[in-house]
């Protein structure tokens, strides 16, 4: 049963989009773990029966709570609502996709990891599919003109034999233990809820993508770091709540990559680079458009 009636140690929080049955697998898995997790489902004004379909398996519990917004209000803002109001002295904060399944004891595994370690501010899982395979994004760098343009001309690919090349996708490198990341998924992490809240939450000038990144370049800049842990492990059904709008999806990862690049970069580099990486984003995004839209 959720919650079993003990004091919760993690608060979860969803943002729900149309996420439809997907929804209720997520908060299941959530629930499945051995730790006592409250779980705050945020519904950012779906047109679906992703609630309905909720509240039929689970039903409104004191450990489900279920916020519904009149409106859409992104991913950033809807969190940063949420985390202030939420009840109980829950010492951590898992930010969850609506389109992930936790598998059994990875939440676990992610609390052993940063009780261990006083210097880690977040950890995240590996991401991998339904055969248990991994997937893009598990491990990150921070993207900087050179490792952006490798992965966009595809040079990354060297980067096995030639480490400079390495662009920033890192999830060809799994380590076998916890380690330090620069970055890891934004699809789900646990974090610690007090520093997340010293932080001010999220940057909400990110409409969609590249606030996960902002905040670990933030956890970083202020002297702690980022773990990630390849015993957790989350499947995520990418893309899952945006397949109905991928071509407004598509616009607004490349103003995230715009965002991040002028808020924390921008200003290390001539006005020549700065014009040559603007450029360079808004012409991936023309150039890849009709692959988006198309191939819907």
């Amino acid at each position: 049963m959720p919650g079993a009636g003990n004091t919760p140690v993690i608060e979860a929080v969803i943002i729900n989009y149309n996420a439809g049955e997907a929804l209720a697998r997520c908060v299941a898995a959530v629930f499945a773990q051995p730790l006592a997790t409250r779980v705050t489902v945020v519904d950012n004004a779906s047109a679906d029966d992703s609630l309905e379909n909720l509240r039929r398996s689970t039903g409104e519990t004191q450990d489900l709570q279920i916020q519904a917004n009149g409106a859409n209000l992104g991913f950033a803002r809807a969190v940063n609502a949420a985390v202030p109001g939420l009840e109980g002295s829950a010492p951590y904060l898992l930010i969850l996709n609506p389109d992930c399944e936790l598998l059994p004891g990875s939440l676990v595994e992610l609390v052993n990891a940063l009780d261990r370690d006083p210097g880690a501010a977040l950890a995240g899982p590996a991401v991998v599919d339904r055969k248990g395979r991994p997937m893009k994004a598990t491990l990150r760098s921070f993207p900087t003109p050179l490792k952006s343009f490798l992965t966009f001309s595809g040079l990354w690919r060297l980067g096995r034999w030639i480490p400079a090349l390495q662009g920033v996708d890192l999830s060809g490198q799994m380590p076998s233990d916890t380690a330090k990341a620069e970055a890891v998924t934004g699809a789900c992490m646990l974090l610690r809820r007090a520093l997340f809240l010293e932080m001010g939450g999220l940057d909400e000038s990110y409409g969609m993508h590249c606030e996960d990144l902002d905040l670990m370049y933030r956890i970083n800049q202020g002297g702690m770091h980022c773990l990630l842990v390849p015993s957790a492990r989350v499947f995520h059904d990418q893309g899952l709540s945006s397949k109905s709008r991928p071509g407004w999806v598509h616009w607004q990862k490349h103003l995230g990559m715009q965002r991040f690049f002028l808020k924390f970069q921008a200003d290390q580099h001539s006005l020549p680079v700065r014009w040559l990486v603007l450029s360079g984003i808004w012409a991936r995004f023309l150039v890849t458009w009709p692959l988006v839209w198309f191939g819907r």
